[in-house]
């Protein structure tokens, strides 16, 4: 008996129901079960079976894949990453290839050729149809991480001499072949762009009225070497629905939908925490790549910060003799620094992501410096009164305590402040501010704040 897909009810949530339909999917492959997994897809959206597929185990994904229907593959295929595109691109004969590649929107099979060998693009590029090889050329042509390269070219363009009842016309006949139609484009006779107007504006319209009297030409556009994050802040900006991209001399070639810039706004928020993490940045998702992969990703970042806490054990072994003479001080370090690297990564997050929001700009740097220097300071007063206290409790030394709880405000300072200035400083040098993350700001920490314990140490307890 075939199997019906589960259907939502108001205590079942969305997750539920995906995992539930990956589930039944993955025992019905186990089963031999085709027909049955066949139906239970059939109803299913196109995102949660791509998510479904993404679940399945890899020698399986391909035998789900191949029970859609053709249309129903092409979409689904849109939605798989692209380390899971390739793995099934390996399993298929090269028509299945050629059927599927071919019918992908120009914006998606260019991010796909992205991570192909560039043997494999040079040959599939060759088999696709004329229209389609233009169009995923064109985009290829453009430099990573542009407006260029994430833009679909299949934009339906329209001149201001048009009725809006030509108009209706016009996008009866290509609407199947065009991203969207809900933003529509004017453009002059030398390709120009020069107007929009939405869908809305066109079916309120009166059938006679000419496009140039509905349109708006209070344009917002991006140039095609616009970088990707510009563009993702535009739409978010401006609420717009898709965002026409223009060349250097102001001709409209596409548009980019606010779907891809969902992309790209989850890639850029990924970079940027893996690298506040102090992890590299790649284009594979970390969790596909194998292990000596992720070791790779991180073993770089992770010398260059063992090289930097050489600083800390240098520091400390110039105060030997200060250390020898109250031993005691030595067990407070590693509060003292911790604390310090705690302050230090507090502050760098909330300006690193402050400066990406654009919460934050050089503009206020010095006043926003100013702040954060004060918030370290009464942070350290409240923990300092604290750790004072403490380590009288421990040690039965006013000197030692004295020591230990300046020092920490002194730190708290000091953390606040490099957490603070250093990430604005590598954007005043139009450096990613995430480069200067929490691990750095802890490292840089460490190595001064061990300075200034020694110093204020050798100040009140009058050591040599």
């Amino acid at each position: 008996m075939t199997q019906i897909p589960p259907q939502p009810t108001p205590t079942r949530s969305r997750t539920e129901l995906q995992e539930l339909v990956q589930s039944q999917i993955e025992m019905m492959l186990e089963q031999g079960n085709l027909e049955g997994a066949k139906a239970l897809l059939r109803p299913v959206r196109e995102a949660d079976i791509a998510e479904a597929i993404s679940a399945l185990p890899k020698a399986r994904r391909a035998i789900a894949f191949r029970l859609l229907t053709k249309g129903k593959a092409i979409k689904v295929f849109e939605y798989l990453d692209t380390s899971i595109q390739e793995d099934l691109l390996t399993e298929f004969k090269q028509q299945e290839f050629l059927d599927i590649v071919n019918q992908m929107s120009p914006d998606d099979r260019a991010r796909l050729f992205d991570e192909l060998p560039s043997r494999v693009v040079n040959r599939m590029l060759d088999r696709l149809s004329p229209q389609e090889r233009d169009a995923t050329a064109l985009l290829l042509g453009y430099r990573p991480g542009t407006a260029g390269r994430i833009m679909t070219p299949e934009v339906m363009a329209l001149t201001e001499d048009l009725t809006v009842a030509q108009t209706f016309a016009r996008i009866r006949q290509s609407a199947n072949s065009v991203e969207t139609i809900y933003e529509l484009y004017v453009k002059d006779r030398e390709g120009s762009l020069v107007g929009v107007f939405s869908l809305r504006k066109l079916v309120t319209s009166r059938m006679d009225q000419r496009i140039g009297d509905i349109m708006t030409r209070d344009l917002v556009s991006v140039q095609t070497d616009t970088d990707q994050e510009e563009v993702a802040k535009l739409i978010q900006r401006y609420d717009f629905l898709t965002l026409p991209v223009v060349d250097i001399d102001g001709n409209l070639v596409g548009i980019i939908t606010v779907d891809d810039v969902l992309d790209v706004v989850e890639e850029e928020t990924t970079e940027d925490i893996y690298t506040s993490g102090a992890v590299a940045a790649g284009g594979d998702s970390y969790f596909e790549s194998n292990l000596f992969q992720r070791a790779r990703k991180r073993v770089t970042w992770l010398l260059i910060l063992l090289v930097a806490n050489t600083g800390t054990a240098a520091v400390m072994q110039g105060g030997e003799a200060i250390l020898n003479q109250v031993v005691a001080l030595t067990f407070f370090i590693p509060l003292l620094i911790g604390t310090g690297g705690n302050v230090g990564a507090q502050s760098s997050t909330v300006v690193i992501r402050g400066l990406n929001t654009e919460d934050l700009s050089i503009k206020k740097a010095l006043a926003t410096i100013q702040r954060e220097a004060v918030a370290g300071l009464l942070l350290g007063m409240m923990l300092g009164a604290i750790v004072t206290v403490w380590a009288y409790v421990l040690e039965r030394s006013w000197g030692v305590a004295y020591s230990v709880g300046v020092s920490l405000v002194g730190i708290s300072v000091l953390s606040a402040t490099a957490g603070t200035a250093l990430p604005l400083l590598f954007k005043q040098m139009k450096l990613d501010p995430a480069l200067m993350s929490a691990p750095f700001i802890t490292t840089i920490v460490d190595v001064l704040g061990v300075l200034l314990y020694l110093n204020v140490a050798r100040a009140i307890l009058g050591l040599g």
